[in-house]
């Protein structure tokens, strides 16, 4: 199929379409907009590293109709999210709340926001910026809201680096190391049923972390409030 006709057909939601598509500049593209800019976050960005790792993997060809190099994803997808992040610090550094005065849409919430900067006051700057980074929406908005909140350039450098390391490694080797064996148990023409469970589950599981937090801030909370009373 054309390009031109292939972009027209494009589905922007739908990893695979986008990987067969635009190939490993569409992964990089697709990771730098839902990490630095604010209208990427409905981007998928979860399911498009592990289908990117599936696409690394020897039967790439049979799964998703496409062969990406895995050292290359393992170089770039780090690179264009952490490139991403730091733009949003810096716009949400520079233009402040104004970055978020606008009317609720269809894509645009308010909510959203605030989501982003509970997560930030609740963990504290650094592990915000780590844990944000599994959670789809978080992810996009707590870049600026850290900048918002004037936490230093370089601060948010070190910590994003590891957020963005561990995040887009830690999925593409989830797609690209079970690969083979996921081609030989569902089979290549059903990895489009199985692709949005597994992504769930990858998700979840990096909610664990989250998790724990809040568990372990009630349960600091609780002596305190037993005193107070």
């Amino acid at each position: 199929m054309p390009l031109s006709h292939a972009v027209l057909s494009l589905n922007p939601l739908d990893a695979r379409s986008l990987l067969q598509t635009f190939g490993l500049l569409g992964v990089l593209v697709i990771l730098f907009a839902e990490t630095g800019l604010l209208i990427g976050f409905f981007l998928p960005g979860d399911s498009l590293l592990f289908l990117a790792g599936i696409a690394a993997s020897p039967v790439a060809a049979e799964l998703v109709g496409v062969q990406l190099s895995l050292p290359v994803l393992m170089i770039g997808a780090p690179v264009a999210a952490i490139a991403g992040a730091q733009l949003g610090h810096l716009l949400g550094a520079r233009y402040g709340r104004r970055l978020f005065n606008r009317p609720n849409s269809r894509l645009f919430r308010a909510e959203y926001v605030e989501r982003a900067e509970h997560y930030f006051t609740r963990y504290g700057p650094g592990k915000a910026t780590v844990l944000a980074r599994f959670v789809p929406i978080v992810r996009t908005f707590l870049n600026p809201v850290a900048g918002m909140l004037h936490m230093s350039a370089r601060r948010f450098l070190l910590w994003n680096v590891i957020g963005g390391v561990a995040w887009t490694e830690a999925i593409l080797l989830a797609g690209y190391l079970p690969a083979r064996k996921l081609r030989d148990t569902i089979g290549a023409t059903n990895i489009d049923k199985y692709l949005l469970p597994v992504v769930a589950v990858i998700v979840l599981l990096s909610l664990i972390p989250i998790g724990v937090e809040v568990l372990r801030a009630r349960r600091n909370r609780a002596p305190e409030e037993q005193t107070t009373r």
